[in-house]
């Protein structure tokens, strides 16, 4: 080949949702290449899908098998100490099915299994926020096969990470996105205490939420979902994506219908096909609403065309809103007038923005639609018509002119696809490649392959005899072998090797077709024969836990580590006398000053770095390594590799997800002079961590505000400037004091990071005082204060009432009452409470 000329794409996986039965069945016939599950055992990161029983594992994986489909079962959440040897008895039970991969977001448990069950493929969650060849490096590491990229990501940084990396990228192409880094939102766990990383998301993203600058009121007239972004539909950059060497487009949506299953797998499926022909994808406007009609907030490309927040995040709505159909012209006591800008008939459902938020609707079905006085049969798409629903479903007082419709379903639509999955069985069948080989005087001899690789070998009953008249060719054996109805399987390509002029009776080749459709079921079925896992201690089970200390002397006391995000804290802090300083600035230029104020204090400082390192940003961490600190509290696997690489010390913080003693000694071993566990955390389960990892060289998080949500999306960028991304929207976040106020009115406070990611921190802070003496009692030697906005004298309350507590001289609970009192918002135990309620959100 020319070497000018760059080689046809390879094709991609297509890999759909399947929340239960139906979706399974949707998207094995309407064209899925795999599909991926929940369990309902737990430890998915859809808690609230469908998902399927353990006991239905073997039965769904070879119904996949049988049609060439392949399996993934979603383990993706953290795993917590004392849950281990449930999850490793889920484990055992995927793999014995037959399961093709598992994806995993908990570090410590994807090095678990890989030592276990080293047969079983490990692909790394998009909850592992992976978004550079640097951060893939982790997964590379835990020997995992597959990486699905976080959703942030652009084409063009797809492609850097394609050429710096072999390792096979999967991203998410169609459905919700998630405002916050996956793996990184603690908004539900802060609020309410159902974990995003134990797939309890509350989606306080599609929330409403008002906009406090400077501290005055913004007027952002119907923009009130300031972090509720439009869903993600690629299917027009099918081209891009494949020239940028993606292994596998990834439909979201476990949550979603069968029927959105269908109609998008569909799609999706007819886009690549046309893309890998060199075509153009091209959907016409009636395909685009039969995709929106089965869910949609509203299309966009996501970040695949790059940041543009305006578009990403209208932030004029966030339910589920179907397809614009029209505007309220006027309205009568029984029919109500719209000038159309889409299609409608009779059966359409259609709702009505009838508030300040078009989430406040009404609507029901179209009894029918009529047009200068007559009654229409067929649909109408153009013009002023007047629609009339069943007595009682539509308020009239409600309804004005210039409201916006919406068309939500359509039951042709709705009907067309459920006829795709809803027949007496499946339709799709596995293609099957033949090599076969005849000779007079010997058995026929069948090699059979199928798309999914799978092979068996089945040979005649009775060998070939020499021919009188018709000898067998090619033809006949096509013919004969092909006949392959009512199976999961469809005769492909078909070599034949003759010698001589062999002949089989008729009856010999149908047994042998017979076989062969035996054989091929075998081994589309066959179970997974575990390999012999590495060696571990013995006695070591799922439960085993790691070796508690690594003999490393403990500090006599309990040690303070103070984090500061202003040199005004950092002089105060000083002045009070701290000299173990953690500084996260959001801008990175003050931290010359912070190194050298710590030095002539004689105190250390370590610097945070960015929670997220994409393409091109190590320069970032250069110019962190040039002011010379003590050390650096990393976040990201990117960042502790450079740092350690360039002789720096190390402290894994808390968005590294340490949930239980494996994670901790994945990172001591790689490096780490500490860890911080997750917050994720709650009282009992910090305490069962302590229990199984070394703990005086952990480092616990005592006292903070809850950094809730982690963001690509800029809010300042998307409201408070015309500009559409950091290149032209003149920083405002560098003039400005930005909060977000909740449906209670509690103001929460919004910052920029040196990369323009935004963090909504909990304006409550949350203490953990009172778990600080069963901490100490069971060997933690660092624990940490993280201020945020405090002023000089909430600083000095905060620092004095736990020095009082490490001293012995107040109790947990005294701390926390006192800092309640002391603090503008309150002060919550939060998830270090001792009992806690799951569904307690906002």
């Amino acid at each position: 080949m020319d070497p000018a000329v760059a080689p046809p794409p390879s094709p991609p996986e297509l890999l759909a949702p399947a929340g239960d039965w139906d979706c399974l069945r949707a998207a094995i016939e309407n064209g899925a290449d795999a599909v991926y599950f929940g369990l309902d055992a737990g430890f998915n990161a859809r808690a609230r899908a469908t998902n399927f029983a353990v006991g239905d594992l073997p039965e769904l994986m070879d119904t996949l098998h049988r049609r060439g489909l392949r399996g993934y079962a979603t383990l993706n959440t953290l795993v917590f100490a004392d849950e281990l040897e449930p999850f490793g008895r889920l484990v055992e039970d995927v793999a014995d099915a037959g399961v093709d991969a598992v994806l995993v977001q908990d570090v410590g448990v994807a090095a678990w299994i890989r030592g276990r069950r080293p047969d079983l493929p490990l692909h790394a969650s998009t909850q592992m926020t992976l978004t550079s060849a640097e951060t893939i490096e982790l997964a590379e590491r835990l020997g995992m096969s597959r990486v699905v990229l976080a959703r942030e990501l652009s084409i063009a940084e797809i492609a850097a990470i394609r050429r710096q990396t072999s390792m096979p990228l999967e991203v998410f192409v169609h459905g919700a996105l998630c405002v916050a880094y996956s793996g990184q939102c603690l908004t539900s766990e802060s609020l309410g205490g159902r974990s995003a990383n134990r797939g309890q998301c509350a989606q306080a993203c599609r929330l409403p939420y008002d906009l406090v600058c400077d501290g005055r009121d913004v007027n952002l007239g119907d923009r009130k979902y300031l972090l509720s972004p439009q869903d993600l539909a690629a299917y027009a950059l099918a081209p891009e994506l494949l020239a940028a060497g993606i292994a596998a487009f990834k439909i979201e949506g476990r949550l979603k219908t069968p029927e959105y299953v269908a109609a998008i797998t569909g799609h999706y499926r007819r886009a690549i096909d046309t893309a890998l022909a060199g075509l153009p994808v091209e959907f016409t406007a009636g395909e685009v609403e039969e995709m929106e009609l089965t869910f949609s907030r509203g299309f966009s490309p996501g970040w695949l065309r790059g940041c543009d927040h305006k578009m990403l995040v209208p932030a004029t709505s966030s339910a589920k809103r179907g397809v614009r159909l029209g505007t309220v012209a006027t309205v009568s006591r029984d029919r109500v007038a719209v000038d159309l800008v889409g299609s409608v008939k009779r059966g359409d459902g259609v709702a009505i923005d009838c508030g300040p938020t078009s989430d406040e609707a009404i609507g029901g079905r179209v009894y029918e639609v009529f047009r200068g006085g007559l009654s229409l049969t067929g649909p109408v798409a153009a013009g002023r018509v007047e629609l009339s629903f069943a007595h009682g479903t539509i308020d009239p007082d409600r309804i004005t002119c210039g409201q916006a419709v919406w068309k939500t379903d359509d039951p042709e639509v709705t009907s067309r696809l459920r006829k795709t999955f809803s027949g007496k069985g499946l339709a799709r069948r596995q293609p099957v490649d033949l090599r076969i080989r005849v000779a007079v005087g010997e058995p026929v001899r069948v090699v059979a392959e199928t798309a999914l690789g799978t092979s068996c070998e089945v040979r005649s009953e009775e060998p070939a005899r020499a021919a009188l008249r018709h000898p067998l060719s090619t033809a006949v054996l096509r013919e004969q072998l092909g006949r392959l109805g009512g199976t999961p399987f469809l005769l492909r390509d078909l070599e034949a090797e003759i010698s001589g002029e062999p002949m089989l009776p008729l009856s010999v080749l149908g047994r042998l077709r017979h076989a062969l459709v035996a054989a091929l079921e075998a081994a589309a079925t066959r179970r997974r024969v575990p390999e012999e896992s590495r060696p571990v201690a013995a006695g070591s089970g799922w439960a085993a836990a790691p070796q508690r200390s690594d003999g490393a002397p403990r500090a006599a006391l309990p040690v303070l580590h103070v984090l500061v995000r202003t040199v005004a804290q950092l002089r105060r802090v000083l002045e009070l006398g701290e000299r173990r300083i953690h500084a996260e600035f959001a801008d990175i230029r003050g931290y010359h000053e912070a190194v050298e104020r710590c030095r002539s204090a004689a105190a250390t400082i370590l610097l945070a770095t960015p929670r997220i390192q994409k393409p091109d940003e190590l320069g970032v961490f250069r110019a962190l390594a040039k002011h010379r600190p003590d050390g650096m509290l990393v976040r990201n696997w990117a960042g502790l590799r450079f740092f350690r690489d360039v002789g720096l010390p190390v402290v894994a913080d808390f968005s590294l997800n340490v949930a239980n003693g494996m994670a901790a000694e994945f990172f001591l071993a790689a490096g780490c002079d500490r860890v911080t566990p997750s917050f994720d955390c709650n009282r009992e389960q910090l305490l069962a961590l302590v229990a199984t990892s070394a703990a005086e060289r952990l480092e616990v998080v005592i006292h903070q505000h809850m950094p809730m949500f982690h963001m690509e999306h800029c809010v300042f960028c998307a409201v408070l400037s015309p500009g559409t991304d950091k290149t032209n929207c003149g920083r405002p976040c560098d003039t400005h004091a930005v909060k977000l106020r909740d449906r209670i009115g509690i103001e929460h406070p919004l910052t920029a990071d040196v990369g323009c990611r935004n963090t909504l921190y909990n304006a409550t802070c949350q203490s953990g005082a009172e778990v600080v003496p069963a901490l100490i009692k069971q060997g933690v030697r660092h624990l940490r204060i993280e201020l945020l906005d405090e002023d000089d004298r909430e600083t000095e309350a905060t620092l004095t009432a736990y020095r009082k507590l490490l001293a012995g001289r107040c109790t947990g609970r005294e701390v926390w009452t006192a800092l309640k009192a002391a603090n503008r918002v309150g002060v919550t135990r939060g998830t270090l409470e001792e009992k806690r309620n799951p569904l307690a959100i906002i």
